[in-house]
């Protein structure tokens, strides 16, 4: 939640000088008719236009601020208030009253003040600024997030580049349930940040990506999650990118399997349940040693428990099954490359990519495209993640790039990891 006060109020700091005008003006200056008159500058103080009725209406209550004397303070408020008509004069009462609040620590009359000052129309733009954040962040302070989702609206209508600002608004947002509205101005935010040269605090895109996730918003989805990685590439944000790519994807989509392959490349594999699903996402697909490999690495890595159950009968089914079929991928491919369409070739690739031998898969996954009879996007996919994992990014760039429709968001995830330091 927003905190109080993050931005500190110069308003009063701004008054000394001329304030001190209200009350010491000459007294020929206060034997003038009642029109409103321009107090004596005092120098590098700001000017205000005061009558005599206003001016004598402030003076108790100035004195007993300046005094510190509390309780005339707080018995001199009403009449002050009652005898400021105009812009001027209400802005300094209100700034009086601002300073008893600070001094007598009373948040209900900092809140009354800071709304006063707003509403006096005295306020510079600077200062207005100021206050309506931290009318805001009293309003969420309070509980009231819809006051202070006003303040904050408003506030980005005086400083609209207020990325800190469209944060602290997007979370009153999620707050009331407006997550779509919340995700749009974290993007906005995150883009101001970039634009101006600055990197964006990993919170910002992770609290983005998963209301985005949460709100099933794919499209906002698939640019947090390239943003994020590409901002802050660690194995835990790779995981959470990819993971909402397969929250968000379609029922028994093929490129699932390539997701999981990049989230292995990346290192982002976590837990037993992913190398659970990726093996099965393998097996189910028909790649045996792909499933093997996985497994193989999970237990390497002590996140797979080879004996516990579900576990042992994969291990054993999908070795049994890669070691029978290795001695056939010499003729699936001589058949792939006789083949009139890429379908062949495209489950040869495959094949050739759970063996490790990303160079064959490449070649085959371009035959695939070449030929046609395929699906473009997953042919492509394949073609470049099986280009940079044998080493070869830079020609790996082209085919991704290639990849249009939905499956553009996983390319343009393997397009970020393309360009990370291997």
């Amino acid at each position: 939640m927003v905190s109080a006060f993050r931005t500190a109020l110069s308003a009063t700091l701004m008054l000394g000088g001329a304030l001190a005008a209200v009350s010491q003006a000459p007294a020929a200056a206060r034997k003038k008719p009642p029109e409103p008159q321009v107090q004596p500058a005092v120098p590098g103080a700001r000017q205000y236009r005061l009558s005599k009725e206003e001016r004598e209406a402030i003076a108790p209550l100035q004195a007993a601020v300046n005094a510190k004397n509390w309780a005339a303070a707080a018995a001199a408020l009403p009449a002050a208030q009652s005898g400021a008509s105009g812009s001027d004069a209400r802005y300094i009462v209100a700034s009086l009253q601002f300073r008893m609040a600070i001094e007598t620590r009373s948040q209900a009359m900092q809140t009354q003040a800071i709304d006063a000052l707003i509403a006096s129309g005295g306020a510079s733009q600077t200062e207005l600024a100021a206050l309506l954040q931290n009318q805001a962040a009293l309003a969420a302070a309070g509980g009231s997030n819809p006051r202070s989702e006003a303040a904050f609206a408003r506030l980005l209508q005086v400083d609209p580049n207020n990325a800190e600002a469209m944060k602290d608004l997007a979370r009153i947002k999620s707050d009331l349930r407006k997550s779509f509205e919340a995700v749009t101005l974290l993007d906005r935010a995150i883009a101001i940040r970039e634009a101006a040269g600055q990197r964006p605090p990993e919170g910002w895109y992770i609290f983005a990506l998963r209301l985005a996730v949460d709100g099933k918003m794919t499209a906002q989805a698939a640019k947090l999650s390239r943003a994020l990685v590409a901002a802050y590439p660690t194995k835990e944000n790779w995981r959470d990118a990819v993971l909402a790519y397969l929250d968000l994807g379609q029922p028994n989509d093929p490129a699932a399997l390539d997701a999981w392959r990049l989230m292995r490349a990346a290192g982002a594999l976590a837990g037993e349940r992913d190398y659970m699903q990726f093996a099965q996402a393998a097996d189910g697909a028909g790649l045996a040693a792909e499933a093997k490999a996985v497994l193989d690495e999970g237990v390497a890595r002590r996140m797979v428990d080879p004996g516990k159950a579900g576990f042992k009968e994969l291990i054993a089914a999908s070795g049994r099954k890669a070691a029978s079929e290795r001695a056939g991928l010499a003729g699936r491919e001589a058949a792939a490359i006789a083949a009139p369409a890429g379908t062949a070739a495209l489950a040869a690739g495959d094949a050739f990519f759970g063996y490790g031998d990303y160079a064959k898969a490449a070649s085959l996954y371009r035959a695939a495209v070449l030929k046609g009879g395929v699906d473009a996007a997953l042919a492509n996919i394949r073609l470049g993640s099986a280009l940079a994992l044998g080493g070869q990014r830079v020609e790996a760039e082209a085919p991704l790039r290639a990849v249009a429709g939905a499956g553009s968001d996983l390319a343009g995830l393997w397009l970020v990891w393309l360009h990370q330091p291997a």
